[in-house]
């Protein structure tokens, strides 16, 4: 194995001549962790420095910049006077770009003497344990998880508490709740489902929009949030958007699987330190489909999707920072079963359709930041997001050969656009070392238009004629405006070094049906050894209904228990209230030693105010937003059903260090949901455990140990999904599958496992720096149960009509990237 690695090198760095040392700069900004304003006069060196010049001082507005940084993994130091000193342990800096390392330093409560920093007295330095329920990550994780993708919601499902058991979705399952409750947010606006292929009412999909390519470090909470979040019940994904380089040009170019890509930045004034950044990527399967190369995807159809993102970012000398960022995607795909005469086994779609899916994303960002002295700080962001989604279905009708006839009739047609309009502001203020309060406000203008029709057809509806004769149903028609209004304030003290406490208030007023909610939130902190923590967290939550949920149009009318017919086609659902919970967290942090930790958390959460229907029924909205359906209610719903999620995490953690790192996290959970029949259920999500094993080593090659080698590995075991034994009758009434209500998730299937790698070789030349990685998903090749499917043989219209979709098999993924 040595000698091939050996080998590697020589091949790989012919071209790049003579071994060498290389080095790089290493910028960035320090500031205040309560404020977010720049700290001046704070120290910053690079630890291990034999030359002992590599250190600087930030500015006046907390800037620095360290020159001649050797490549390879750094440590760095930051201190100050009066704050308490924050380490960077194992930073990866390459010959290609300039490394932004940005930093914040939290005002200690004792008075402390005079800074001296020295690779010897920083050593032993340890970073601050992380808040209970929040998830600080950074763009090497994103990479560096194997199975990960290069995408953020695919990273977090290695985390305690988040369940990853579909290979075909990045959706994100904490603790047992539906990936609708998750909320999105960038650069401090709530955003539309960041995915391409999104299906309303959810907040996942097959591929994602986000690129890593524009993000800084950023953080994800899973549950009990802090109150400057709302309209969420599961968890917080908080995406921070870097500046580009504003003092020299840089770019990446990056092909794989999964997109080819390209990004540019750097400055537009290197006098007042003004920065573009931009990046595109369009799909590599549909540019091999356009040269006719012939590949698989889990998937007959070729998705086609290209997204893009940028960030212009002016600093202005007395009127603050003007910042203009946004992020936007395009997809498609068409699935035409039609042209198939074999039964297949579809990733994507039903069987007996064929269907033309569209989904468009879209969200700009207009900020201003602030300072009015060196304790406050204002933010204002005026936003627009866009959000369509559109598709046609064609009913495939098949003789007993499984021949189709040639007429397809037109079965389904919808499209639905949610336009938003955001004006958010908040002002931070740090009174003293001890105390400090954010506060401010979201107004969110809703603009949607809805519209959706249907043809319901049996199994023994075969002559296209007759279907074609069938009228429609419409199911949604309706252009609306709205808003959504969202105060808050959080206020923050600290009692002593060791004791800390957050308290705050979330409301929300929706003014589609004039409902509104108080949510008071609250977390205590008490670190009773330098290296051990007690947290105990509680928030009230609640979320609106999706928006198209208010303006469907229920088939039956429910009024004190009598059910009529709909025939004025009313919108009987536009009144449904704010889903709710109750979320308690407790938790314990142990850090051993610098580089290991050990995080435990016990959760119980309550939610309440469920949609339901208004007639005795297993169905509840709490199951919606993990597949590629939508819920269309039957009947009248009402805010009558319950749920609860228990569990305890377990996140033993070997931070990088000395060639390898170690993650295990573990969780034991349960999910139930009480609906209008009075009768208690598994919830979809009640997978019931989930563990990650992860692990990886790296090593340097060559003389001057300037590439590296990165081997990964990760093993996933988690509970099989739920499912209800099937309604045959009614699932032939209208050819799909309908639950057996008396046993609904009353099934399981077996256990989910996955075992992926993942080996990456990284090259610097002088002036360029090379990435070649292959992620290898599903190496064992597990068939992994993804549901039931509704496919009638249309030879035996008796036989059983359901089928097992298996989920992804081997998936080989590779990419190379160069920075220059």
């Amino acid at each position: 194995m040595k000698k091939c690695l050996v080998i590697l090198n020589l091949l790989f760095c012919s071209a790049f001549l003579h071994s060498q040392n290389y080095f790089q700069n290493v910028k960035g900004k320090v500031t205040d962790k309560a404020t977010g304003i720049g700290l001046p006069g704070v120290v910053v060196k690079m630890l291990n420095d034999t030359s002992k010049k590599i250190n600087a001082i930030t500015d006046g507005n907390g800037f620095y910049k360290l020159t001649k940084v050797p490549i390879g993994r750094r440590d760095f130091v930051f201190a100050l006077m009066g704050y308490k000193t924050v380490p960077a342990n194992d930073i990866i800096i390459t010959s290609g770009k300039e490394y932004i390392l940005d930093v914040e330093l939290e005002e200690s409560l004792v008075e402390m003497a005079e800074v001296e920093v020295s690779a010897e007295n920083s050593k032993d330095v340890i970073a601050d344990m992380q808040a209970v329920n929040m998830k600080a990550f950074t763009l090497e994780e994103i990479e560096r998880y194997p199975g990960s993708r290069q995408d953020p919601a695919r990273m977090a499902q290695n985390f305690a508490g988040v369940q990853g058991t579909n290979d075909s979705r990045n959706d994100i399952v904490v603790r047992g709740n539906s990936p609708a409750g998750l909320l999105w947010r960038m650069e401090e606006v709530d955003i539309p489902n960041p995915n391409h292929f999104a299906i309303a009412g959810s907040a996942g999909g097959p591929q994602s929009i986000i690129n890593n390519k524009y993000l800084a470090n950023s953080e994800f909470f899973t549950g009990a949030f802090p109150s400057n979040y709302g309209n969420a019940l599961g968890g917080v994904f908080d995406l921070k958007m870097r500046n580009g380089n504003n003092e020299k040009h840089e770019r990446t170019i990056q092909l794989g699987i999964l997109g080819t890509e390209a990004a540019i930045e750097g400055p537009l004034s290197k006098k007042s330190g003004a920065s573009y950044l931009i990046t595109y990527r369009y799909s590599t399967l549909a540019l091999f489909s356009a040269f006719k190369i012939p590949i698989s995807f889990g998937t007959s159809a070729i998705p086609e999707y290209q997204d893009g993102g940028f960030r212009f970012n002016f600093p202005t000398k007395n009127a603050g920072v003007f910042s203009f960022s946004g992020i936007g995607g395009l997809s498609s795909i068409d699935i035409e079963l039609s042209k198939v005469r074999e039964k297949p086994k579809e990733l994507y779609g039903d069987q007996t359709r064929d269907q033309y899916f569209r989904s468009n994303m879209g969200v700009c960002m207009l900020n201003h930041t602030y300072s009015f002295n060196t304790r406050t700080l204002m933010k204002t962001t005026l936003a627009f997001s866009s959000q369509q989604i559109f598709s046609d279905h064609y009913l495939i009708l098949r003789d007993a050969n499984y021949v189709p006839d040639s007429i397809t009739p037109h079965i389904l047609n919808y499209n639905q656009r949610e336009n938003k309009t955001t004006l958010s502001w908040f002002v931070k203020r740090k009174v003293n070392a001890a105390n400090s309060f954010k506060t401010g406000f979201f107004v969110n203008e809703f603009n949607v238009k809805y519209f959706d029709r249907a043809k319901i057809n049996s199994l023994y509806d075969t002559l296209p004629g007759d279907i074609i004769a069938k009228p429609w149903k419409q199911r949604l028609g309706n252009i609306n405006d709205y808003f959504l209004i969202q105060p808050y304030i959080n206020f923050s003290h600290r009692f002593n070094e060791k004791w800390s406490a957050n308290i705050g208030l979330h409301g929300q007023y929706l003014t589609l049906n004039n409902k509104w909610a108080i949510e008071p939130r609250a977390n205590l902190r008490y670190q009773f050894k330098d290296n051990q923590t007690l947290s105990l967290a509680y928030g009230m939550h609640s979320q609106m209904q999706p928006g198209y949920i208010y303006y469907a149009i229920p088939d039956s009318l429910i009024r004190d228990g009598v059910i009529t017919a709909n025939t004025e086609r009313v919108m009987d659902n536009k009144n449904l209230d704010f889903s709710k919970s109750h979320h308690v967290v407790l938790g314990y942090d142990l850090q051993v030693s610098k580089y290991f930790r050990v995080k435990t958390e016990a959760y119980y959460q309550y939610l309440w105010n469920i949609p339901v229907y208004a007639k005795p029924s297993g169905i509840s909205l709490i199951n919606r937003g993990a597949t590629f359906t939508r819920f269309f209610p039957l009947y009248t719903m009402e805010n009558k059903g319950t749920g609860y999620n228990y569990g305890l995490e377990l996140t033993l953690e070997k931070l990088f260090h000395k060639h390898y790192f170690v993650m295990y996290s573990a969780s034991i959970y349960d999910s139930k949901y009480t609906a209008s029949n009075g009768k208690t259920y598994d919830s979809d999500f009640n997978g019931n455990y989930m563990m990650n094993l992860l692990a990886g080593v790296e090593y340097g090659l060559g003389k001057s140990k300037k590439n590296s080698i990165n081997v990964s590995t990760k093993f996933t075991y988690g509970g099989g999904k739920r499912y209800s034994p099937v309604n045959l009758a009614a699932s032939n009434a209208i050819m799909d599958v309908v639950p057996d209500e008396s046993a609904i998730n009353s099934k399981q299937f077996d256990p989910y496992n996955r075992l992926d790698f993942r080996i990456a070789y990284k090259i610097n030349a002088k002036k360029s720096s090379w990435e070649i990685a292959f992620d290898l998903v599903n190496v064992m090749g597990t068939k992994n149960v993804l549901a039931l499917s509704y496919a009638p043989d249309p030879a035996n219209f008796n036989a059983d009509p359901l089928i097992k979709n298996y989920q992804l098999g081997f998936l080989p993924l590779f990419y190379v990237k160069v920075d220059f």
